[in-house]
């Protein structure tokens, strides 16, 4: 597992020369490390105040004031944000104030969130401290917005 053979000498050797560098061993022994390693998140600060909706495959962290839809893939809410309207990601983490429905996989309100509106999760933690007024609805696919109606509506 460990010994190089042959076939790896003489890829690792081509590679070198094209490139100068190679990473065929980062490559051999872990393949989805490059797929693991993401950007920074976008990081919208304190004093910013943003008017519109916001969409990402990537991460963003609010600290600032958004009066707008979110939608992001992990979506950290800064204890200094507000969020005025629907946030939807993968991982929502709440340590501020939020107002509207949040739409997550796994939703977590820490000791400082503060949160109006519905919450639709698959998996939700709130910790003693937290604020939370409106509901708490449990699906297997939160993110797919018509999943409520179509349930609801179906014999």
């Amino acid at each position: 597992m460990f010994s190089k053979n042959k076939i790896n000498e003489k890829s690792t050797e081509t590679d070198k020369t094209h490139s100068g560098v190679s990473d065929t061993k980062t490559d051999t022994l872990n393949p989805s490390l490059t797929s693991k390693i993401k950007a920074s998140p976008s990081i919208l600060s304190s004093d910013l105040t943003i008017t519109g909706n916001l969409k990402t495959t990537g991460n963003i962290q609010v600290e600032g004031k958004v009066e707008g839809d979110i939608r992001a893939h992990l979506l950290t809410i800064g204890e200094t944000a507000l969020i005025k309207g629907e946030v939807i990601a993968d991982d929502v983490v709440v340590n501020g104030r939020v107002v509207g429905k949040i739409r997550g996989l796994k939703v977590r309100l820490t000791a400082t969130a503060r949160v109006e509106g519905d919450i639709i999760h698959k998996t939700i933690a709130i910790e003693s401290g937290a604020h939370f007024e409106g509901s708490v609805q449990r699906q297997e696919d939160p993110l797919n917005s018509s999943s409520t109606t179509k349930k609801i509506s179906e014999p």
